[in-house]
């Protein structure tokens, strides 16, 4: 038995195993990711309090003798056995490395990976389909928005997929929270029409969403030209046709709103859709993210009423 393993089973710690499990409900509950853990932090206060530590089991500490160079190393114990549960679950493919995923957010952070992100699921006792409503990252989701974000737009960009072949259901899933997360990243979490910016006072979940202009239904992409971030009256009100959006940012409004009668989309005093009206939306900074001008001419023709 190694000192390591000597000094854990002589400090009664949790076992590796256990540790893994709550480490995974931790990334849960903390929207996917935590810190490099470091004495103190509330994730590592966190799991100790479930397995109710005493202060000598938080505080012990392990000592290295490094005697060429004539020290002694000193390391955390119940940190060494955090730092070990997360490694195991990084070679069973459930969490990414801090270095892993520095590579794409710059933040050295553990991170759920899809598979992770099932396991947390079942340990909570959700079905698998709670995935496309929580705010819960996840390395590939993260990997693919930010390749959204960065790649360029093609010359003969078209925003239908119409000839793609058919995609798993676990490869949708990634693909429609990942262009979510670019879109709300490119347009700052605001609403591109009436710039609301507002999130849930406890999570990560904001008021904006991610819209898309040609709708699945149509066949429409997945990526950061087919999309607009949108609150969500402004979303339903895009989705259902009551306006829709010039190649020069000004906003069009239904000529149906004339047969509106006259409390129909009133909002303290105001109608919400007239006041609309030439009125433009905000796009990101820059133009590569714009959206595509074939996707909105698209929805004039075929959505605005």
């Amino acid at each position: 038995m190694s000192y390591e393993a000597e000094m854990f089973a002589k400090m009664r710690m949790p076992s590796r195993e256990e540790v893994e499990e709550q480490l995974l409900i931790a990334l849960f509950k903390n929207g996917g990711v935590v810190k490099e853990f470091a004495k103190g932090d509330e994730v590592v206060t966190q799991i100790a309090d479930f397995f109710m530590l005493n202060s000598e089991q938080r505080s012990f500490e392990l000592q290295t003798v490094y005697r060429k160079e004539n020290r002694i190393k000193k390391s955390n114990l119940w940190n060494r056995l955090l730092y070990r549960a997360a490694h195991s679950l990084s070679k069973q493919s459930f969490v990414s490395l801090p270095s892993q995923t520095f590579k794409i957010t710059g933040q050295k952070e553990w991170m759920l990976t899809e598979n992770g992100f099932d396991e947390a699921l079942k340990l909570r006792g959700l079905p698998e389909s709670e995935k496309e409503v929580l705010p819960i990252k996840s390395f590939e989701v993260e990997r693919y928005s930010q390749r959204l974000i960065s790649k360029r737009k093609p010359a003969n960009y078209k925003p239908f997929s119409i000839h793609e072949a058919s995609v798993k259901p676990s490869l949708q899933s990634v693909r429609l929270r990942s262009f979510r997360r670019a879109v709300m990243q490119a347009y700052n979490c605001s609403c591109a029409v009436c710039g609301l910016k507002l999130r849930a006072p406890d999570s990560e979940i904001w008021e904006a969403e991610a819209a898309h202009i040609i709708p699945h239904s149509a066949k429409g992409k997945d990526d950061i030209w087919n999309g607009l971030s949108l609150c969500r009256l402004h979303h339903w009100t895009f989705d259902v046709g009551w306006f829709s959006v010039a190649n020069n940012r000004k906003i069009i409004v239904s000529e149906k709103i004339a047969d509106l009668p006259d409390e129909s989309a009133q909002m303290f005093g105001n109608n919400v859709l007239a006041q609309l009206k030439e009125k433009e939306i905000t796009l990101p900074l820059n133009p590569n993210l714009w959206p595509d001008e074939s996707a909105l001419e698209w929805h004039r023709n075929h959505v605005l009423k």
